[in-house]
């Protein structure tokens, strides 16, 4: 039986008395129970409604009924709020233990470098005491001997030279992991804490680059060194991995002989290859490792011949340390530890292969990232868009990223050929006739049957970038296809694969100038995003395109937070039909942009992990300070632009020839992009540039002000003189956020103050796209069409405070806002401005 005390607040005011009580049997409490799960708020008719149907509550009153619902809805409210604070705890828990034996590693560093500190010192004060004693130099030469780190010695290739090698490599590998050999310092823009991934550092002053990582995800051990193992399904830069040879050892662990071959991020750049041995092993606490180093011919050991368009690499020892963690999961220690050979790429390409940053986000992070993101698809495997589970979407998303690379890359041995060039060598074209390649783009064909006269091509082409940080130019190149695409090129590349009737949703969820972009699917972390955009009144091109002339391209996205350090920008599509099968078809295209500026991984040498001071519930702001800003915006990058098309082979010259031009267009196009995005362009001392077909900025501002005095009988400046250029500069330092929209059916905005440019989270470049009703929220928008014919009558009008939404979809409260007409010199109307107070992020 179950008691209900009517002893509560509510109850108290229903004027019930605090001894009475009322039991209910086990058939009331599941009738209850049944309306809870389908109306867990019922309104007072509901009630009366329930009492009158279900007899056994015919002798409870309607009051005691609500009294129950209201604790039933407290006790939920109990439940999940409990569930929620283990989960925490749980977090807080595992990240304690990594901040102890971070803690740990930091004394035993401090001790050693103390150590180091006293012999020096003595050593020195000798040598000066006795300048003469030639025995003091011997003295400091065998202890620099003793600092100084020996090179393994040679190893034959038997199997007990390879288990030899494979215990160092194990014994080296944990002094990375959880000792001293590497001083890590914290990468930065990553602090660890309950909801962060984990503990992330990058080295400083090691051969090579390094980082190492430590989180927590949910799942077994055993099945997170089979994830980790399996290393092209999570390392979209990895092209393949053979394991060539491999043997047992007599504790239980395995010794296998590895050649693994890496893309290369750029056609600027040649791949990288690496001739590895990997040992697992198990622990005697029970934990798994993994750990890998680089075979090569000083060990005497066995050699792999170079290859072709491959330049050997270098990989210390590295690898996974997987500890089973108490209520399940694993805790994992990950290190990253390569020297890429920057001498073999130009120099200004160099800082990607000295970056440990770099390394940290592409790889380091890469493991962490997709061992969360499937330890979420087990624990919460819902169907998400177009009825696909999680799963089947990261496949895909894998797909677009291995055949971007793919195209990028060009391997002869996958079919690809180069085509002479027209005499200027900035686009490369080459072209694949291979079956497997004709196959996978799924080319018009009849019978069943490719044809034997298709083929695809590939225009490709890199180019640095100066001044305009690389999340930035991404946002405005998915935003603003129109502004670089040839819509007659999209609809040549739409008829590469079979259009069939329509199955795809057309809801209206994102549009940004001529294309719908519909979401699809994001990962954990908020890193990457893939969805379908839809390219409007394209069908001009074929009779038999989709409903309504529109076109679809799949689209991954990564890299667009200009918070995150070192992060790789990509925009990466590919043209599908309408019926979107898991084996779709797909051509990748697009662009790729990753930061040249190595001055993130410049850490002082004397600085240590304060992660205990670092520990926050709950993430971050991400606003940028104005070092961070500034040192984002003057940093180079390098772009790589990659475009394939399916074509018939007796086509190659013109296709060859238009694509060859396109990609130029596209390298003109992102050139002007980068000249508007640049910071002196936006900086109002340069001049504010208004979009075509508006008055000068200038003109504008004083309109603006003109008519705010005129409707409002106030000054909207207090210190601005009639100066034009003061004017604008006074309206654009205003501490509210002013914008002005069109008086046309589409209300777009046409300026905006940098108040306002921060409260709609976009740049003056981008403002043109922004619609004035996706500004307010529901409840302001019936406020704002309910105002409109006032504010055409009388001139102004005054808003409540309330929620509005910025161009990032988060939203913003205000106190108050203030609407009024602006007109032009003819004392026509022209636009309404808008000015927002005391505005901030919910």
């Amino acid at each position: 039986m179950m008691a209900v005390t009517s002893s509560c607040k509510d109850s108290g005011k229903m004027g019930l008395d605090n001894g009475k009580y009322v039991r209910y049997t086990p058939e009331q409490i599941e009738a209850l129970e049944r309306l809870y799960h389908e109306c867990p708020k019922p309104s007072s008719l509901r009630r009366q409604q329930l009492i009158r149907e279900c007899p056994l509550l015919a002798n409870i009153e309607p009051k005691q009924i609500k009294v129950w619902f209201q604790n039933r809805r407290c006790r939920e409210k109990q439940r999940k709020e409990s569930s929620r604070l283990q989960a925490v705890n749980r977090k807080l828990t595992a990240m304690n233990k990594l901040l102890m034996e971070e803690n740990d590693r930091l004394q035993k560093q401090v001790s050693h470098l103390v150590y180091e500190n006293s012999y020096f010192r003595q050593h020195t004060q000798n040598a000066a005491l006795t300048t003469t004693d030639n025995s003091c130099e011997s003295v400091v030469t065998s202890g620099q001997n003793n600092l100084t780190p020996q090179r393994p010695p040679p190893r034959d290739a038997s199997p007990a030279g390879l288990l030899s090698l494979a215990e160092e490599t194990l014994t080296e590998f944990l002094s990375k992991a959880t000792g001293t050999a590497v001083e890590w310092v914290q990468m930065p823009g990553m602090k660890p804490g309950p909801d962060s991934i984990g503990i992330i550092a990058i080295s400083h002053g090691c051969v090579g680059v390094a980082s190492r990582a430590c989180g927590l995800v949910g799942l077994e051990p055993t099945r997170v060194a089979e994830i980790l193992k399996d290393r092209p399904s999570w390392f979209r830069d990895c092209r393949a991995v053979d394991v060539l040879n491999a043997m047992s050892t007599g504790n239980g662990g395995t010794v296998e002989l590895l050649y693994m071959q890496l893309y290369a991020p750029t056609t600027l750049a040649p791949a990288r290859d690496f001739w590895l041995l990997r040992y697992t092993s198990v622990m005697e606490d029970g934990s798994l490792v993994i750990c890998e180093r680089s075979l090569n011919n000083t060990q005497n050991g066995p050699s792999m011949p170079p290859v072709q368009h491959f330049v050997r690499a270098e990989m210390m020892p590295s690898g996974y340390l997987i500890r089973p963690c108490e209520g399940g999961g694993s805790i994992i220690h990950i290190v990253d530890h390569v020297d890429l050979e920057p001498w073999s790429v130009p120099e200004v390409l160099r800082p990607l292969y000295e970056s440990s940053t770099l390394l940290s986000q592409r790889t380091t992070l890469a493991a962490l990232r997709h061992l969360r993101q499937i330890s979420q698809e087990i624990s919460q495997p819902t169907v998400t868009g177009w009825g696909r589970r999680p799963a089947a979407l990261r496949a895909l998303s894998q797909r677009l990223s291995k055949g971007f690379n793919e195209a990028v890359n060009g391997f002869t041995d996958e079919g690809w050929s180069m085509i002479e060039s027209d005499g200027i060598d900035d686009v490369t074209i080459m072209v694949n006739s291979s079956t497997a390649k004709l196959m996978g783009a799924n080319l018009p064909y009849a019978n069943g049957l490719p044809p034997m006269s298709g083929a695809v091509l590939c225009a490709k082409a890199s180019m640095l970038l100066q001044n305009v940080p690389p999340a930035i130019l991404l946002r405005f190149l998915r935003e603003h296809r129109s502004e670089w695409a040839d819509s007659s090129i999209d609809a040549y590349s739409a008829v590469a694969v079979k259009a069939g009737p329509c199955s795809l949703p057309v809801a209206r969820t994102g549009s940004f100038g001529g294309q719908v972009i519909l979401p699809l699917a994001q990962t954990i972390e908020h890193e990457e995003f893939m969805e379908v955009v839809r390219l409007e009144n394209m069908g001009h091109f074929r009779e038999d395109m989709l409903t309504a002339g529109d076109i679809f391209l799949l689209q991954l996205c990564s890299g667009v937070d200009e918070n995150a350090v070192g992060t790789c920008a990509e925009l990466i599509f590919a043209p599908i039909d309408a019926s979107f099968a898991d084996d779709a078809p797909l051509l990748p295209s697009g662009f790729r942009i990753i930061p040249l500026d190595s001055r993130t991984d410049a850490s002082s040498p004397n600085r240590t992990l304060d992660l205990a001071s670092t520990l926050e519930v709950g993430t971050a702001g991400t606003r940028q300070t104005g070092d961070q800003s500034k040192q984002c915006s003057t940093s180079k990058s390098v772009m790589t632009i990659a475009f394939q098309f399916a074509f018939e082979i007796h086509l190659q010259e013109s296709i060859a020839a238009m694509a060859r031009q396109y990609v130029r267009s596209i390298i003109s196009s992102v050139q002007r992009v980068v000249l508007a995005l640049s910071p002196s362009q936006l900086s109002p001392h340069a001049g504010l540039r208004p979009p075509p077909g508006t008055p000068e900025a200038h003109t504008l501002a004083r309109w603006i002000c003109q008519s705010y005095r005129f409707f409002l009988g106030l000054d909207l400046l207090k210190s601005a003189s009639e100066g034009g250029e003061s004017i604008l500069k006074s309206l654009w330092h205003h501490s509210d956020a002013l914008m002005c929209c069109s008086l046309k059916a589409l209300t777009v905005f046409s300026f905006a103050n940098e108040a306002g440019l921060d409260m709609l989270e976009t740049t003056l470049v981008a403002l043109q796209d922004i619609t004035l009703e996706k500004v307010f929220d529901d409840n302001g928008r019936k406020t704002l069409f309910s105002e409109l014919p006032q504010i055409m009558q009388q001139g102004f009008t005054c808003l409540q405070g309330g929620i509005c939404l910025s161009s990032m979809g988060r939203p913003v409260s205000y106190e108050r806002a203030v609407a009024w007409k602006v007109l032009n010199e003819e004392e026509n109307p022209h636009s309404i401005c808008f000015m927002f107070i005391n505005w901030s992020f919910v």
